[in-house]
């Protein structure tokens, strides 16, 4: 059998520390008899174990998400199915891009309008081989709720809904939602007679919210965002045809960790895909 000074020397440091601390003074071993050195050394090594094991593993950091302020409901629930942790900043996708070409701590971007996600890829900012068309989108008129339905958009109909108040749409220059609005209202002919009378704001959520608080008679926004607020009701559907095609990209950036790699994926899943359908939106690509 190993005596008391061959063991003792070949205990971890961490067991002898606790072995020469009170009661156990003195030599590390020597106060106890050979035939109890093996039973004791097991428990302390046990307990040694389960201590450690006690401690919770390092958790990777979640997913930073740059994504346009009109996904900002349908993600939550997408976040919740895919299972992970992830960090979403919503805002206008020209905000955003500018604030993911400016080094932000972004692992994956999803906007609202290709050509700032052109932009980016200009920049070297994102990469492009995981550029994907994820979702597309309609525009429609909104008023308070209990308005009536409208056949058609004239000026003398929008005057008489404005009655001498604004027209709520996203930043024409700068917010995918606006540009589509403004590029409707000049193919309809309504550009010049009410440019002058907008309430521009920085994301579409914004011209939502005018709407919904009766601050603005009338807005223009995607169709998902009049279905995620009960406040407001479409009064006109916005033909495709007047505006360039609503394309949600969706991309990785060069700082994208495994988990954002994952959640990319899943974004494209057919899982996916029937959670952005049930809040308006088409989806384009699926891989699963």
């Amino acid at each position: 059998m190993m005596d008391a000074g061959a063991l003792e020397s070949s205990l971890p440091a961490v067991v002898c520390l606790a072995l020469t601390s009170p009661p156990f003074q003195g030599s590390c071993l020597s106060a106890y008899p050979d035939r109890y050195l093996h039973v004791m050394i097991r428990w302390l090594i046990l307990c040694l174990c389960l201590s450690f094991s006690a401690v919770p593993a390092a958790t990777e950091r979640p997913v930073n998400v740059f994504a346009a302020a009109s996904l900002s409901t349908v993600l939550t629930d997408i976040i919740n199915a895919w299972g992970g942790a992830a960090s979403v900043s919503y805002g206008g996708s020209g905000l955003l891009a500018r604030q993911v070409a400016l080094a932000a701590p972004a692992d994956l971007v999803l906007l609202a309008n290709p050509m700032w996600m052109d932009w980016l890829e200009h920049k070297g900012a994102v990469l492009p081989a995981t550029r994907r068309d994820l979702l597309a989108n309609r525009l429609v008129v909104i008023a308070a709720v209990g308005a009536q339905r409208l056949q058609a958009l004239t000026p003398d109909v929008i005057d008489h809904l404005l009655a001498g108040g604004r027209l709520a749409i996203g930043q024409t220059d700068s917010v995918p939602g606006g540009q589509y609005a403004k590029a409707y209202l000049q193919n309809a002919g309504l550009w010049l007679g009410f440019k002058d009378r907008l309430a521009e704001t920085e994301n579409v959520r914004v011209a939502l919210s005018y709407v919904a608080r009766r601050e603005t008679a009338l807005g223009i926004v995607y169709a998902t965002d009049a279905m995620a607020e009960p406040r407001v009701v479409s009064i006109f559907d916005i033909p495709k045809a007047r505006h360039p095609p609503i394309r949600y990209p969706l991309v990785l950036t060069a700082a994208a960790s495994q988990n954002a790699k994952d959640f990319w994926m899943f974004l494209q899943s057919t899982a996916a895909a029937e959670i952005f359908a049930a809040h308006g939106f088409d989806t384009l690509e699926t891989v699963n």
